[in-house]
């Protein structure tokens, strides 16, 4: 879940709300292949053994303790995390148990970066580096969906907001220098 009602600022507006792309459960289908194949393959060679049915609910139990382990909770990783752009804030959100974020004010953002990998590339999603004028490292958006069209958009966002200015940023009530007064 991003950003609900009750969190958004009087005016403020959610503009785009995003999950990370699917390939981020790659591996974990990956897994759960794995693990039912492994089942599979121990059903087939100790089917006529005596000690069959013991040796399956021990297989059984191994094989659902890692699929938690290794399906499930990525799964509940890629359900729990979020991207959400308002027309003030990037906010990125994420946790199952404990919940955790960052907020970056659009005004205090100085640098937008995009890097798509070969994997990226032929799925259409990629990183979306999200620099801003503070002394913490910049906020970092893994397997954003058509994060091209993502980083276009924010650009547009932050373009709509420009001053006019020099200094090239929009503070709240920053005076418009542009015709001499406070916008």
């Amino acid at each position: 879940m991003g950003l609900s009602a009750n969190q958004l600022t009087d005016g403020e507006r959610v503009i785009m709300s995003l999950r990370t792309h699917v390939k981020a459960l790659i591996l974990a289908v990956l897994w759960a292949l794995v693990l039912i194949a492994a089942l599979v393959v121990l059903w087939w060679f100790l089917r006529g053994e005596s000690y069959y049915t013991l040796s399956m609910w021990i297989a059984g139990a191994v094989a659902l303790a890692l699929a938690g382990w290794l399906v499930l909770m990525p799964f509940l990783r890629w359900m729990s995390e979020r991207y959400t752009v308002t027309n003030r804030r990037i906010s990125h959100r994420y946790g199952i148990i404990t919940r955790s974020g960052r907020d970056i004010p659009l005004h205090r953002i100085n640098d937008i970066s995009m890097e798509k990998g070969l994997l990226d590339r032929v799925l259409g999603c990629g990183t979306l580096v999200v620099s801003d004028a503070t002394q913490q490292h910049g906020m970092v958006l893994h397997d954003v969906p058509n994060v091209e069209r993502v980083q276009v958009q924010l650009q547009e966002l932050l373009y709509s907001y420009d001053d006019g200015s020099d200094d090239g940023e929009w503070p709240p009530n920053e005076p418009d220098r542009a015709r001499g007064r406070r916008s």
